[in-house]
């Protein structure tokens, strides 16, 4: 797609505005935008991908400081390369693969917060992918009867019970 502006470069930004419940799409170049005003709000340059997902760590409260407030919190670095979590959070990218070990603690909150959840259970194909799918459900309903047993439902775990039942001679037959 070519820029709205010049009609000259491949636009490779994309805005939608709302104003007054109006929406208005721009498809615009780099250079065009520049000219326009238009840009990422906090960027030196108004373009930087990283300062864009930084921005999206940026969730602690600022300063850094503890409960009482007496204190900032020691401040957590990669002990392989020397980054800490403050120069992670304003670059959007690790220094080196051992970060990932070493900020662990709070890339789950991130992952939350970006992905929606924690644990990356990736794409299953349709036409393929029926017996993986029949797996992970019956994998979701032992949990649930483990659940339903603790707390003593054993109606609602003897129906579980079944279905994981007939989902394993299904799986049995194909």
């Amino acid at each position: 797609m070519l820029c709205q502006e010049c009609d000259k470069k491949p636009a490779t930004l994309h805005f939608t505005k709302i104003v007054n419940g109006e929406k208005t799409e721009f498809h615009i170049c780099e250079t065009c935008a520049r000219e326009r005003g238009e840009g990422i709000p906090g960027t030196a340059n108004g373009f930087s991908i990283h300062s864009l997902l930084s921005g999206l760590l940026d969730f602690e409260p600022a300063g850094n400081m503890n409960t009482l407030g007496a204190k900032p919190q020691q401040q957590l670095r990669c002990e392989h390369c020397g980054l800490t979590y403050t120069q992670f959070s304003k670059m959007g990218r690790f220094g080196c693969s051992n970060c990932y070990i070493q900020f662990g603690s709070k890339l789950d909150p991130i992952f939350k917060r970006v992905h929606g959840n924690t644990t990356h259970v990736g794409k299953i194909p349709k036409r393929t992918g029926v017996q993986i799918q029949v797996k992970r459900e019956i994998e979701q309903l032992r949990r649930d009867l483990h659940m339903r047993i603790e707390q003593e439902e054993f109606e609602d775990a003897a129906q579980i019970r079944d279905r994981i039942r007939e989902l394993e001679r299904n799986i049995a037959d194909v």
